[in-house]
């Protein structure tokens, strides 16, 4: 099993080991498996619906702790133009678990604080 995928994510990933495997087949000469690609592809979109459509609480909290996660510093990197972090209270010391700061989105500037937590327990 693939340490990416929690338990009852697994046919979603044996469809995209699927489309991958026939994807690395059609690399080689007149082998065009485009259609069954695209049938797969509907597949997996289907299933994966079906799937996150049926959660159970156990899952869902599977999913909030999934090591793979994005973390704040994650979506400031794609989401802002820029990003001046803000840090400490002066009097103790900084939360490395807490991350926020100034920010600009589309010419607007925003305040962003979200959690940093580590990605392994150490």
């Amino acid at each position: 099993m693939n340490p990416n995928y929690l338990d009852f994510e697994q046919p979603i990933a044996d469809l995209e080991a699927k489309i991958q495997e026939l994807r690395n087949a059609s690399a080689g000469p007149a082998v065009n498996v485009e259609a069954e690609v695209h049938a797969l592809q509907d597949k997996l979109r289907l299933r994966t619906a079906q799937i996150f459509r049926n959660l159970t609480s156990w899952q869902v909290l599977q999913l909030a702790r999934h090591p793979s996660r994005p973390y704040t510093a994650d979506y400031l990197r794609i989401i802002f133009d820029e990003f001046q972090e803000l840090a400490g209270d002066r009097a103790f010391a900084d939360d490395k678990a807490i991350m926020g700061g100034l920010a600009r989105i589309n010419g607007r500037s925003v305040m962003v604080i979200g959690h940093q937590k580590g990605r392994d327990t150490k």
